[in-house]
């Protein structure tokens, strides 16, 4: 009897052993559980990092559309605002700074990169918004006013372009753990822009 104890456990510590060894997980997923890790905290500290240029670039690019929207009205209600080349000079130089920096881009969970993506599109198309009213205002008659009604639809596409790079931020910071984070450019109501959600700042429900 004792004999048939001893070969029980033996076989018993010897079948445990085996299941241990089959269901522990292999070299290869502890690596790739540890890249994972690694991945999710760089994801959150490049999302921290993004949210903080997107809101100092639209501070940076609130007067140049400001700016622009005196001077060409999307609704057409109010006569051109009197803009000198100094005004322009000065929105070029603030669009250019918007530009550069979104430079060298790193590279990101797929989330991630889209939302730096759309915005750093959007603010080279206002880049291009500012240099077409330039050139348009040193046209005359059909030419210039063709020119000044591409120089609005430009707007208009690089404001789309915003608020879907701003909504993907959005949502890559709530699941992300810091919450809604509402980094719009202000537009007219009946442009098409998609807006933010109502819940406020710093919000975790999705």
């Amino acid at each position: 009897m004792l004999a048939l104890a001893v070969a029980f456990a033996l076989g018993a510590i010897a079948a445990g052993g085996a299941v241990f060894g089959m269901t522990r997980p292999s070299s290869i997923e502890q690596m790739a559980d540890q890249i994972r890790t690694e991945s999710a905290l760089r994801d959150k500290t490049q999302i921290k990092t993004l949210t903080e240029l997107a809101r100092t670039t639209r501070d940076r690019l609130v007067p140049v559309l400001d700016g622009l929207g005196r001077a060409l009205p999307a609704d057409g209600t109010a006569g051109p605002a009197v803009v000198t080349a100094a005004d322009v000079e000065k929105w070029r130089k603030a669009a250019t700074a918007a530009v550069e920096g979104f430079a060298d881009p790193p590279s990101g969970e797929t989330a991630t990169n889209v939302a730096r993506s759309s915005l750093a599109s959007s603010v080279r198309q206002i880049a291009t918004v500012v240099d077409t009213y330039a050139a348009a205002r040193d046209l005359t008659g059909p030419a210039r006013t063709a020119a000044m009604d591409l120089t609005v639809r430009q707007r208009a596409d690089a404001l789309f372009t915003w608020s879907v790079g701003a909504t993907a931020l959005d949502a890559v910071n709530v699941d992300a753990g810091y919450g809604h984070q509402h980094v719009f450019l202000p537009t007219s109501p009946g442009e098409g822009e998609l807006t933010p959600d109502n819940e406020p700042e710093g919000n975790h429900d999705s």
